[in-house]
């Protein structure tokens, strides 16, 4: 469980992270002079603002009466004038600088992140003196901690220095260094060419973003002088340096963050809190908090198939991905492991949710602004902490929805003259919900996509969906869902045949062609479709276990039976669009259609077999390549489809070592420190392939547990505890020649518990110290009712 290598990081992706959900810090772990690059998850550019466009409510009926005729060139160039600016960008913080003086020769160098214990490490030899730096980012107590250390005493002489790339001021204060620094008023995307594309405000008057970043040292031994260049130690022996970090934001009531809180307040209150604990203390706080959340998993793949002459742990983390990939499943249990490092240290409660980045981002204009996109990857980001047993760090996400929804209800009364509420493709910190493109720049097949809310709000029903607790699903999740639901009623139309379509619609971010052209905006596109079917059914569900809204549910029934039902085109697609069109690119990283399959719960074999066996066509005509994300999507699509060695062919294509000098983008991998390589950098292709390898493991989604529904022929025998599913319960498995030997049910809610186990009918059922309990076999489910925290094993008798 460690990224581990033989040199220091010479790029960004070989940097390895660290992070508390709120501070992020990227080490490169150099000998002569060392690097953290500072993060803090509300750095953003800009301030609230109108970003509405008034004429789109003008606009919308001519685009619909153009798409009707099959104008679809002219549909595309009128839906660009429905559009808002761009949303606001993620900032880079700082760098903590470390300058040591005892050059660069050196022997023995190792450098690694122990995902155990969310501690990372480097040590080095100089003659005979050993250098150690530990460093974490701590929850508990709100700071980064870095330790440094020689085996000689005295031998410890070095400068420790903070700088920005955004505007900044450093003082030294109290023997503390302090960085005072102010964002940019406005950021364009990276894709956005324009002469001026960071602007900067009167420090007096700007309503932008106010940050501090505040250093301390702790020595033994030696001395310490703080100066506005940095803090000098010279002669000690061990050194503990603190970070504490904070904006001027001040939550999401609109109030431009000028006017927030001060940022110096809580850095110093922080600092000084921590600086009154040993080493020792905030080292064991923080494992403690950290391992709370992260030993809740296990995952044991069996043996290696690696080479038997060169174990694979002695190899460093970049070497196993270009020697063995997923071949190694030591390495697939840590890339799967690695996920949830990452969404422990990116998504805590309290915090903002991980955006396109989680929290780590080095550049002032990063890709796509780093923001939260909606069409797929904000939503992908969270697909494993349920099942992942994280439901905790779910939570950032779900308080996003509610002001998304708070904003969203102008939009769609401005732009559509909608009830309930709307969010579009992007979105930021202050919460926009028009959709973006300045105005007409961006294309629609992206830019405009009313679609968000409706796919965030089925984060609302799996979170109830998981841990079933009803007053979550009657006082937040319901409300919300209901008014994404009010506004796609509102937003559908009826076609010539009665049928509830969109108009105009997208599937995210593909084309399709008509004699040769290509174009964007169309009606009823099959995602459009799937999603309401997904928000009616969930709000129907909710209502009924509520016992409440009796008519609405009765209407959102009647709206479903009348939803523009799935199609298959001419090759046994699933049809993406509601005309069976040719692709653009048949092979395109999008598969925005199969959404039924999974995240959702439409198509299914048992339910619907044609449509199932046409979603899986479509995957096949997709193909096995990708960016890094879309090769995530893919995993868990083919584990819905039982094709566990497919979904590991993906694992493998996504275990391909990215060079970030001699990036493709259009094909994916992993970067040396196993981020998601999309590329660049997106932190969602992390997150689904450890979804992906649970939903390989085991199943809820039918209204039964399923075991090993996917399990590729190279895992043959292995182990897994603590998986969620669906319904309240935590599932362990072992499991040899590919058959299940032993299960744990745990049930946190008590009630029926049904399980296809497979040999079904040589299956005991031990309740503890009850012994063995009756259970009913029915149509090849295992079927017993449970009490509230009863723990079950399920034997296979041989």
């Amino acid at each position: 469980m460690k990224l581990s290598y033989e040199r220091p990081a010479n790029a960004w992706t070989e940097a390895l992270p660290l992070g508390n959900s709120r501070l992020g810090a990227m080490f490169f772990g150099g000998v002569e002079q060392e690097q953290l690059q500072l993060n803090e998850e509300s750095l953003w550019s800009g301030a609230p603002r109108d970003w509405h466009n008034p004429q789109a409510i003008q606009i919308l009926p001519e685009v619909r009466e153009q798409l009707e005729a099959g104008n679809y060139a002219e549909a595309d160039l009128l839906a660009r004038k429905m559009m808002g600016p761009y949303t606001q960008s993620y900032l880079p913080m700082g760098h903590l600088f470390l300058a040591m003086e005892h050059g660069s020769i050196h022997r023995d160098y190792n450098r690694c992140l122990d995902l155990q214990d969310g501690v990372a490490k480097v040590t080095y030899r100089i003659g005979k003196v050993i250098y150690t730096r530990e460093m974490f980012v701590s929850h508990p107590d709100q700071v980064i901690v870095v330790r440094l250390s020689a085996s000689e005493p005295g031998m410890l002489n070095l400068r420790a220095s903070l700088q920005s790339d955004l505007r900044f001021d450093t003082t030294a204060s109290e023997s503390q260094l302090v960085l005072q620094g102010y964002a940019p008023e406005q950021v364009d995307p990276s894709y956005y060419e324009t002469s001026q594309p960071i602007v900067y405000g009167d420090p007096a008057t700007t309503k932008a973003m106010r940050f501090e970043v505040r250093l301390a040292a702790q020595q033994e031994g030696g001395s310490c002088k703080a100066d506005a260049n940095g803090l000098h130690i010279y002669g000690a022996t061990s050194v503990t340096l603190f970070v504490s970090a904070a904006t001027s934001f001040n939550g999401h009531d609109r109030v431009p963050g000028h006017d927030g809180k001060d940022p110096s307040v809580y850095t110093k209150q922080t600092l000084n809190k921590a600086l009154q604990l040993s080493w020792a203390d905030l080292r064991e706080r923080h494992v403690e908090d950290y391992k709370s959340l992260f030993d809740r998993v296990s995952l044991d793949l069996g043996a290696s198939l690696t080479a038997e002459s060169l174990p694979s742990e002695l190899l460093s983390t970049d070497q196993r991905i270009v020697a063995y990939g997923a071949t190694d499943v030591g390495l697939v249990q840590l890339l799967f492991q690695y996920g949830r490092y990452l969404m422990i240290t990116s998504s805590r409660p309290g915090s903002l949710p991980a955006n396109l980045q989680g929290i780590w981002n080095k550049e002032t204009r990063p890709p796509w602004s780093s923001n939260w996109t909606l069409n797929i990857n904000a939503q992908m980001n969270y697909w494993p902490v349920e099942t992942c047993n994280l439901a905790e760090c779910h939570e950032p996400l779900l308080d996003f929805i509610g002001h998304l929804a708070a904003n969203g209800q102008e939009t769609a009364r401005i732009h559509y003259g909608a009830d309930g509420w709307v969010a579009h493709h992007n979105t930021d910190i202050w919460c926009q919900t028009s959709p973006v493109g300045d105005y007409g720049h961006g294309d629609p097949v992206w830019a405009f996509w009313p679609m968000g809310g409706v796919w965030l709000a089925q984060h609302l029903w799996e979170h109830y969906a998981f841990g079933g607790d009803l007053a979550f699903l009657r006082d937040k999740a319901y409300p919300t869902m209901k008014g994404a639901a009010l506004f796609c009623l509102d937003w559908l139309i009826e076609d010539e045949d009665g049928k509830l379509i969109t108009s105009p619609s997208t599937s995210p971010e593909h084309k399709y062609v008509v004699d040769g052209v290509t174009y964007g905006v169309s009606k009823a596109s099959t995602m459009d479709m799937a999603l309401m079917w997904d928000l009616f059914t969930n709000c129907i569900e909710a209502a009924a276990l509520l016992e409440d809204d009796t008519d609405w549910r009765d209407r959102l029934v009647e709206a479903r039976s009348r939803l523009l039902p799935m199609q298959i085109g001419q090759y046994g697609q699933l049809q993406e669009w509601s005309q069976d069109f040719e692709d653009e690119d048949v092979h395109h990283r999008h598969v925005s259609h199969l959404f039924g399959v999974y995240p959702g719960r439409q198509i299914t074999a048992a339910d619907e077999p044609r449509f199932f066996e046409a979603a899986r066509q479509s995957l096949e005509r997709r193909g096995d390549g990708g960016t890094g994300w879309s090769l995530g999507w893919k995993i868990s699509l083919w584990a819905r489809f039982g094709d566990g060695n497919r979904a590991l062919g993906l694992i493998a294509n996504l275990l391909t070592l990215v060079d970030s000098d001699k990036e493709n983008y259009h094909i994916g991998g992993v970067y040396a420190n196993l981020f998601d390589a999309h590329p660049p950098f997106q932190i969602d292709g992390n997150f689904a392939v450890t979804a992906g390898i649970a939903e390989m493991l085991m199943q809820s989604y039918q209204g039964y547990i399923q075991f090993l529904p996917a399990l590729p022929d190279a895992w043959g025998t292995g182990s897994v505890k603590g998986l969620r599913a669906r319904g309240g319960f935590e599932i362990s498995l072992s499991w040899k020649d590919h058959r299940v030997t032993d299960a744990t049910v745990l049930s946190k809610l008590g009630g029926l518990c049904r399980v296809r186990a497979g040999a079904s009918a040589h299956w005991r059922v031990v309740a503890g110290e009850q012994g063995e309990i009756p259970f009913v076999l029915e149509d090849g489910l295992v079927q017993f009712q449970t009490e509230r925290d009863g723990a079950y094993r399920l034997l296979l008798v041989e």
